[in-house]
């Protein structure tokens, strides 16, 4: 595509020309096609509307190597087929260690009601959880019970020796909020929602009065002989459960669904001594490396100032990973397979950050941050994606004061089905995690959020057991790809280079004293391990 556009050849002149015509694009009502002279732009667009390559990059990902929890085997994998996959496109690409976790391999989970009848439930083994070593677990279930107080709760724990305890709070419906609302009479619904608050106020003072955090309850228990540990964290919606990492070191921990984690609990209620038998495969690997996946297109013109795109890699284990953050990274890696297709000479190198443990603490980008000051320092602007399949909808300017010139100037040239969609928010706060880009903003780098619209991100695929490629929307996606891409090549060849002056945060309303940028955390070089 050199012939169309050379980057050497993009004149400021002309630079000032296409923002005239970007900037009649926010004032009517052109089509693309009309609004954009632009080849590079033309064929990022229409590349990515006739050839996409996501849904075979999610295959790929999330069918074939499956969840990338740290530590484990399958994030390794994901990382080599990553290099593997940017080879292929003919872009340069690394594995970067940046650390080393717990490693750990999930095996085959079944759990099953043996008594008072028989039933297959519902359930998996949280991360990290010990194996039962292939023989399984047969034991009763009993429920942590109400004490008067610490001294109480701990007379009471010889009771859990050879018990299976459960120690979540029984929902009071398995019916979501939205289900009761639409339903009910007001009166019912207004009934339902004061008696599951009221559950959950006296669930907490349950568990405040053993005198423990959530991790010693689990490790007391463990110490006092039970043989396992049941919990259920719904997610609030059908059929989805959170599935995070065990406290327990030498029992399963496993999480039921809140189907059948209400009915052990009411059997073990009422008397009737449910008994399970657990098997929770898993291994243990040691202390492993960590890696984040980079790759680079190189730049011709100022080869030392950086464009990113970022998206975390690795993700928890109840499921792929689809929506947190597997739709990031396939996005991201798509862009990149744009840009080096129409733009294979940049202005200012590009990179691409795949970032490990992201999800125990933004581990991966912070590493990079640490280690890279000569990135860190001389880069243009970095974007991130990290909220789930939907469509781009905010973009904030982080705080940096004159974020609106150059964001503006970019998002001119995208096209107004996917512009017209975002709000913008200049000069916005600075954020302090969430995700990757605030690695990059508590050291005064401009990294920016595309952030997503929901489709019930939080309740249903956010660390679920149903993020899975299903869930994917593949129309998001692809206008994302298109995005990215697009505020990259204008971001390589804008003349200017950006600013990251910061604003004077306003006065905090809690405090009164002035607002503090957020401060710089070290990563956790060594993880999961005492």
């Amino acid at each position: 595509m050199k012939t169309f556009l050379h980057p050497k050849g993009f004149s400021a002149a002309r630079y000032a020309a296409a923002m005239f015509i970007g900037a009649s694009m926010c004032c009517g009502s052109l089509s693309f096609a009309q609004s954009s002279k632009d080849p590079v732009i033309n064929n990022i667009v229409n590349e990515e509307n006739s050839n996409s390559q996501l849904e075979k990059l999610a295959h790929e990902l999330l069918d074939v190597v499956g969840p990338r929890l740290v530590g484990s085997p399958q994030m390794k994998q994901a990382n080599d087929w990553a290099v593997k996959k940017y080879s292929d496109w003919g872009i340069s690409a690394r594995n970067e260690k940046w650390g080393e976790w717990r490693g750990w391999q999930r095996g085959v989970s079944h759990i099953d009601l043996i008594s008072p009848r028989v039933r297959t439930l519902e359930g998996t083994q949280l991360a990290w959880s010990p194996s039962t070593s292939g023989k399984g677990v047969k034991a009763e279930a009993i429920i942590l019970p109400e004490v008067a107080d610490s001294m109480a709760f701990q007379n009471w724990l010889p009771n859990v020796k050879g018990k299976l305890v459960m120690i979540s709070m029984n929902p009071v419906s398995g019916r979501p909020d939205k289900n009761w609302e639409e339903f009910a009479t007001k009166d019912l619904y207004n009934k339902f929602k004061k008696e599951k608050d009221d559950a959950a106020k006296a669930w907490k003072d349950r568990l405040t009065k053993t005198g423990l955090t959530a991790k010693n309850l689990a490790l007391a228990i463990e110490k006092a002989g039970a043989a396992g540990i049941i919990i259920n964290n719904w997610s609030q919606g059908w059929g989805v459960d959170k599935i995070f990492g065990a406290n327990t070191t030498k029992i399963p921990t496993v999480d039921l669904s809140v189907e059948d984690y209400g009915l052990v609990y009411r059997l073990a209620t009422y008397g009737s001594k449910p008994v399970l038998n657990i098997v929770s495969e898993s291994k243990e690997l040691g202390l492993v490396p960590t890696f984040n996946t980079i790759a680079e297109i190189k730049g011709t013109q100022k080869p030392n100032e950086y464009v990113m795109l970022s998206a975390h890699f690795d993700s928890w284990d109840g499921a792929s990973g689809a929506t947190d953050n597997g739709s990031g990274t396939i996005m991201m890696m798509e862009a990149m397979r744009l840009l080096k297709k129409f733009y294979p000479n940049p202005k200012r190198t590009i990179l691409v950050g795949h970032w490990g443990s992201e999800e125990q603490g933004l581990n991966g980008s912070r590493a990079f941050v640490e280690d890279h000051p000569e990135i860190v320092n001389n880069l243009q602007a970095l974007f991130n994606q990290d909220n789930g399949t939907g469509r781009v909808v905010n973009l904030s300017g982080q705080g940096f004061a004159k974020a609106k010139d150059y964001l503006t100037r970019w998002l001119a040239q995208v096209p107004d089905t996917i512009k017209n969609q975002i709000k913008t928010n200049f000069p916005g706060a600075p954020g302090g995690g969430g995700s990757d880009f605030a690695s990059f903003v508590a050291v005064g780098a401009p990294g920016f959020s595309l952030s997503s619209t929901s489709w019930d991100y939080g309740s249903y695929t956010w660390h679920t057991n149903r993020d899975s490629y299903d869930k994917l929307v593949f129309d998001e996606i692809r206008s994302n790809a298109i995005l990215a891409a697009i505020m990259v090549y204008m971001a390589c060849e804008d003349p200017e280079r950006t600013s990251n002056e910061r604003i004077t945060l306003p006065v905090n309303e809690r405090t009164g004293k002035p607002g503090v940028w957020p401060p710089q955390t070290k990563a956790i070089r060594k993880g999961g391990v005492n």
